[in-house]
Order: structure tokens, then sequence, then C-alpha cells
């Protein structure tokens, strides 16, 4: 790395542990105890902490990324610590800066919903940026957000896969993700939102066809012949279930790929073949007769989906509104 002096040439910029500063200020001990630390560098530091990168956090700080790296250089050097390892992509953060992470969060999180508000208080509502799969936000959580949004609440939808919204969450692009897979370490904190079980399902003149037990009884053997319906070819969701239930690897093909679990349903209840699906987005069919539960084993494989944010206090009020709002909501799911 390195900075500029006011020449504009440069020179090379020196870590707390480099050369002969290093007998002065160990490693473990702050150059300047009694100095209290920069409030824009702690928004900095946290901002590159949350989205794992000093280009994502320049972007979101509307920073330059030379600004982004002068602010983290003297933040280290001021505590004496690395905050952050270079990575080929992105930075990783030191176990210190992850508990500097922890002690920041809230009140720097506090402290930008006074300053970044408005004078007057006419101003429309900023809009929280949910994030989720597709199927789940479209049956299940947008239904329970539709008084919010009748009460004024504005509301900006993503859908995609879990892993690829939490990276926008590190990133700042979401406020609130529902997702499959909770997320390791202490960057986004997440809470169950509820279980979706996973139901082996057919339309009723398939069911007849198969005949009633026979799965109970013989296994995926009775689906011989029953075209496989599913939204990827690797087939995730079925191999999961053949693996769990039936205790054995799913071989075959599928012969229809839909890339959206409603397009599987809307198949599989127009007669295409058989598929395993969330109990909540195929519960209505099964109620009225147009599916047909082929298996109802005792233990059912499930999915918890969990309900993911930055830490600390949101800058908009609204998000927790947002978020207070689907917990509750998922008590009757």
């Amino acid at each position: 790395m390195t900075d500029r002096n006011t020449h504009g040439s440069a020179r090379p910029v020196r870590r707390p542990q480099d050369g002969p500063t290093a007998a002065a200020a160990p490693p473990d001990r702050p150059v300047r105890p009694h100095a209290p630390l920069d409030l824009t560098h702690l928004r900095t530091f946290l901002a590159v902490h949350r989205t794992g990168s000093f280009t994502a956090a320049a972007r979101l700080l509307s920073l330059s990324q030379p600004t982004v790296t002068t602010q983290i250089r003297s933040l280290e050097r001021q505590l004496g610590r690395e905050l952050f390892e270079r990575l080929p992509r992105g930075v990783a953060p030191t176990p210190y800066a992850d508990d500097l992470a922890v002690r920041v969060a809230a009140p720097l999180d506090a402290l930008a919903v006074v300053a970044d508000r408005g004078p007057g208080d006419g101003a429309p509502a900023r809009p929280v940026h949910l994030a989720g799969p597709a199927e789940f936000l479209c049956v299940t959580a947008l239904p329970a957000l539709a008084p919010l949004i009748a009460d004024g609440v504005r509301l900006h939808v993503v859908t995609g896969l879990s892993d690829e919204l939490l990276d926008g969450l590190r990133a700042g692009r979401h406020d609130l993700v529902v997702s499959t897979v909770r997320p390791r370490g202490r960057t986004l904190t997440a809470v169950p939102l509820g279980d979706e079980e996973f139901v082996l399902v057919a339309a009723p003149r398939w069911a007849r066809r198969i005949g009633a037990g026979h799965v109970a009884a013989d296994g995926p053997a009775a689906l011989a012949g029953v075209p496989l319906v599913t939204y990827a070819e690797d087939l995730p969701i079925a191999r999961r279930y053949w693996r769990h239930v039936f205790g054995r690897r799913l071989t075959g093909e599928a012969a229809l790929t839909v890339p959206d679990l409603r397009g599987v349903l809307a198949a599989v209840t127009a007669g295409a073949g058989f598929t395993v699906l969330p109990r909540y987005l195929c519960r209505a069919d099964l109620d009225a007769g147009r599916l047909v539960a082929l298996l109802e084993p005792e233990d059912p494989p499930i999915n918890t989906a969990y309900l993911v944010q930055r830490p600390g206090t949101p800058d908009n009020p609204q998000v927790t509104r947002v978020r207070d709002h689907l917990l509750a909501a998922a008590r009757d799911w």
C-alpha cells in the first residue's frame, strides 16, 4: 500500500508492527491510548467490515477507495492493531476487528438515525429493501406485509438465491434478507423465521395410477414411469427428500425443469408428473384436492428460513417495523 504526501509523490505506509515504530508501539497496544477514536474512521471501518471490501465500502459511503484505505490505516495505527487481512478478492476481518464491530455497530447505527434524519417531518419514508426466494416472498411474506404497505411503508423487493442475496446484504444493497442458509460469522445477524416442510405430491390421476399406500410400501419403486418435475437439473429438493425419507440416492433425470417453484406447482397440478414442494406453496392445492400427498412420513424433511440483517440499529426505522411484522406473522405460518 502507498500513501501520498502533500506534493503528490508516493511513499510507503508503515504498519504499526513494521520498522522502528514497532518497539515504541507494540501491536497489542494503541499508539495513542488516550486519544478518542475518530467517529468517521469507525463508520468507515464498520462499512468495510460489513461489505468485506474497501471498494464496496467506498461505494456505500460515497468516498474514494484511497480515502477509505487511508482512514482504515489511520485507525489501525491508533489502535495498534491490524483490522483486515487482504485477500485476492476483498478483505477478511481479524478477530480483533470482529470484536470491535460488535462493540461499535449499535451506537454508530443509532447515531446515523439521528444524523441522517431530515429537518422536515413531511418527507416520504425511505423504502425498505427486502430480498429472498421469489416463491416464499410472493406466496407468504408479501401478503403478510400488505397492511404495512397500505399504511405507508415503501418496500423494494429483490429475489434470488440465498448466497448472492447475503452478499448483497453485506454490501448494503438490502436491508433484510429471507435466507434458507444461516450466515456464518458475526457480520450478519439471523433469527429463525419458520420451518418449511417438504412434501411428495402429484395430481390425482397420477396418485390413482400409483395407488394409495404404494409409495409407503414400495418406496421409490412405486414412482417408476412417472415423470419427475423439478426446478433445477441437479434435483436439489428431490435429492434431499430421497436421502432423508428413503435413505438412498435419487437417480434419474427430470422430465421437466422449471426455474421457479410456482411453475413446478402449476405443471404438476396440471398433471405433468410428481415433484417435491414446500408445503406452504402447495397447501391450498392439497386442501382443494388438486394435488395429493403421495407419502406422509413421520419425520418429513424440513428447511429453516432465517430473517437476516446487519448488526445494530437500522438507520431506517421502517426496517425494524417490517422485520417485527414478519416475525409476528411467521408464528401462524
